[in-house]
Formats: C-alpha cells, structure tokens, sequence
C-alpha cells in the first residue's frame, strides 16, 4: 500500500506543474494586463511600465513562473489585485475554511438523508414507496440552487420566522441550517438515485444468496454484504464532493451572505485578480488528487476483492 500511495503522490508535482503554468500563462497573456488591472483605469502609461519592469512582468513567462513557483513553495502565493496590501493567503485562509465548514453541512445532510432513502426504496422496487421515491429525487435534483434558497427563506425566515435570513456563525450557529439545506437538497437527490441502483445490482448477485443460505441474520447480510458493497459509487461521488469543499458554494454564499472563498473567486473572476485566481487553482487540483487517493484507499476496506490498482484478487 505505502508503495501505491507514494506512487500515486509522485503524480501530485507534475499535475500542479502543467495546471499551475497553463492558469499562470492565461494570466499573464489573458486578456487585462496585470499591471493595469493593479493600478485601475486610470493608469500612467510611463508609471505602467515602470511597475512592468520592477515587478519583473517584462521578464520571459517562463522566468516569471520559475519566480512564482519558488514562491508558492514557500506558502507564498503573492499580494491581491484588488484588496491592496493583503496577501492571497492571508485572505483564502480564513474564507477557505468558512466554505469547507458549509460544504461539510450539506454533504452530511445529502449523505444522512441520501443512503438511508436510497436503501430504503430499492428494498421496495416496484412499490408505490419506491415509486415516490425515485420521483421526489427527480423533482429535488431538478430544482436549482437559485431557485430553492427563496423558497426556503420565504418559509422558513418569512412565513416562520424560525430561522435567519443571512450572515455567518460558524458550523454549530443556526444561520448555517438554510444555506446547507439549499446546498444539500440536490445532493439528496444524487445519492438516493445512487444508492438505490447500487443495492438493486447488489442484491442480486449470487454472494448475497450464498450468505442467506448460509443463515446468516438478515440484518448483518444487510449491513456486511449490500450496504459495503453498494456503498462504492456513493463513495466515489463523495471523492469529487471532499475535492471541492472549499470552492462549490458561491451561489449559496453570495445569497445567504457567507464571507465565503466561493464569493471571492467569483469577485477575482470579475476583477481579473490573478493571484487569487492561480492560488484557488492550485489548491483545488491538489484537494482533487488527494480527495481521489482517499477514495481508492476506501475501495478495499469497502470490497475486499478489489486491490489497489484496479485488479481483483484471485
């Protein structure tokens, strides 16, 4: 296993590399010229080019990027464009984490509610149970985000008056409830889907009948043999749900109020804050490769017939 890890993490270095120097080029050959986006729209050509050359943009990128790269290395990922004299990391590190705390609440909620449902409708095929089941899915995966937040505001901050409307508390503050539902519904949906045509497939197979042949209680079949097995594309959904933790929630964010870094990217987008931009880049792909190496890591514990690498055992 350790050899497969470290084999897997050699591949980290040249995926950051190509990713971080494609985004870095865009910046630099992008359109908005860096120096110009810094200064604003009223820039001094001669006070232009005089920046270019101390800051080194009139440098080769590929010099550039050698510099910049030295620089992230070190944990430095430079100075934001538009919020001047903060660092990028000074202002991700805290909106990183208010992001991952919200991601967090949804994907319990999709995952508490999602696979119990999912178990629960497959074990009905064919009933009026499993019927409304597939259909309420349908309905909730359907629904935007854009579209399920006023609903949720209108009934439960307006009609109710139970819950707030916006702002940020922190994981255990009751304004995180609406905005991780909002989040969460969609994810509900997906993993009921999910579950349900996993257990279907795995009920069926000949393993399940040997092991209730066997008089094995029903309840540990259940739980040792369908739910392990039909856990394993819920658990590869998930993988791709942990990479972007950080970075999937900006249209909740931007309407709940969330000082969140989902808001911010999409602010930088706007703003063609590069530095911002590179940094959210370089860190997703690493939270991607990683999220991925979990998952695989998970495979075996879930099925013991799979091996690291993709084989079976004999």
């Amino acid at each position: 296993m350790a050899t497969y890890i470290a084999r897997r993490l050699a591949w980290l270095p040249v995926i950051l590399l190509i990713v971080s120097f494609i985004t870095f080029a865009l910046g630099r050959y992008g359109p908005g010229d860096p120096v110009e986006v810094l200064m604003g729209q009223y820039a001094d050509e001669t006070a232009v080019e005089r920046i270019r050359e101390q800051r080194g943009f009139n440098d080769p990128v590929v010099v550039q990027y050698g510099r910049y790269l030295a620089n992230v290395v070190q944990g430095d990922f430079g100075e934001s464009f538009k919020y001047r004299g903060r660092t990028v990391s000074e202002l991700l590190r805290k909106k990183m984490w208010v992001s991952a705390q919200l991601n967090i609440a949804a994907l319990l909620l999709s995952v508490s509610v999602g696979v119990p449902l999912g178990l629960f409708a497959a074990h009905r095929q064919g009933t009026g149970w499993d019927t409304g089941t597939v259909a309420a899915t349908l309905l909730g995966q359907s629904i935007p985000v854009f579209l399920t937040a006023p609903v949720l505001l209108l009934v439960f901050a307006l009609k109710l008056d139970i819950l707030p409307t916006h702002g940020w508390g922190g994981f255990f503050d009751t304004r995180i409830i609406l905005p991780a539902i909002a989040m969460g519904v969609p994810g509900v949906a997906i993993i009921t889907r999910l579950t349900r045509a996993s257990t279907l497939d795995v009920i069926s197979q000949d393993y399940i009948r040997t092991a209730r042949a066997k008089g094995l209680p029903e309840s540990v079949v259940q739980r040792r043999h369908v739910l392990r097995n039909a856990l394993i594309p819920v658990v590869t959904t998930l993988g791709f749900s942990l990479a972007g933790l950080a970075f999937t929630s900006f249209i909740v964010e931007r309407f709940f109020g969330i000082p969140g870094i989902g808001n911010l990217f999409i602010e930088s987008i706007f703003a063609r804050d590069f530095p911002i931009i590179n940094a959210v880049i370089i860190i997703g792909t690493t939270l991607f490769v990683m999220a991925n190496l979990i998952v695989d890591l998970i495979y075996p514990w879930l099925d013991p017939r799979i091996r690291l690498g993709g084989a079976y055992a004999s």
